[in-house]
């Protein structure tokens, strides 16, 4: 992988990666790529109308809010198979994208913990960053440290310190990390704990009607809806817990 880093100034940088990628970091928490995807086929010298080549833009906003902790906002638009959106609900795309930055979370954590131990600005001694790949994370490093003296500056409101270690349950928490702060989510799990609590009703419901019914046949059929609205809330039940609450879940190992 080859990447070429512009010249660092206060501003921040920019770096060049082949097929025609570009990453910029724009002080003080910004990181902006454009990725052209694939170029048209429509582009060639005998046509005379050039069309766009899809290209996906991706846009992180990290701030820090306190040591340990940071609020991050991330943007993926694109010029390409947008009919697709409307079809789409957003807290969908945010399981997908949250699966990813959550089993980020232990890794980034341990981090911090070795980069606190030998100093911020010994970082090299604390990272092993050999590889091509990692040329913005050493460029960044260099930012920093030339014109914020290697880490955030907290002036009087905290001490620097990291907050003392979660569990993995605590520290992947979905819920209070994004879900209440996001309506799509948030109301998507009002709409599955709903139907939840409906399932459990019809199943008591199901099995109440069996006792007065004396249709063999309606005794069965009551019976058979009674065990999959049982088994439809249990489902549901998981299926809430691991998606808005909390996923154990490895993105390096799948």
């Amino acid at each position: 992988m080859e990447i070429s880093i512009e010249r660092i100034d206060k501003n921040g940088f920019t770096a060049t990666e082949h097929q025609g990628r570009e990453w910029s970091f724009v002080s003080p928490s910004i990181v902006k790529g454009s990725l052209t995807i694939k170029e048209s086929p429509n582009n060639t010298k005998e046509n005379l109308v050039q069309t766009q080549p899809r290209k996906n833009l991706l846009i992180f906003f990290c701030t820090p809010v306190s040591p340990g902790k940071s609020r991050f906002i991330g943007v993926g638009p694109r010029n390409y198979r947008l009919w697709v959106d409307p079809f789409i609900s957003r807290w969908i795309n945010h399981i997908v994208v949250n699966l990813v930055i959550d089993s980020d979370l232990c890794l980034i954590r341990a981090q911090e913990e070795k980069l606190m131990e030998v100093g911020h600005s010994n970082w090299q001694k604390a990272c092993f960053v050999a590889a091509k790949s990692d040329t913005i994370v050493v460029a960044f490093r260099m930012w920093l440290k030339k014109y914020a003296g290697g880490q955030m500056n907290w002036g009087s409101k905290f001490c620097g310190s990291l907050q003392p270690i979660l569990s993995r349950e605590q520290l992947m928490d979905r819920y209070w990390s994004h879900v209440v702060h996001c309506s799509s989510c948030s109301g998507a799990y009002k709409g599955f704990n709903t139907l939840k609590i409906s399932l459990q009703v019809l199943s008591v419901a199901s099995l109440a009607i069996i006792a007065t019914s004396k249709s063999i046949a309606g005794r069965n059929t009551l019976a058979a809806a009674s065990i999959l609205c049982f088994v439809g809330s249990k489902w549901l039940s998981q299926f809430v817990y691991k998606t808005f609450h909390f996923h154990d879940y490895n993105h390096a190992f799948k």
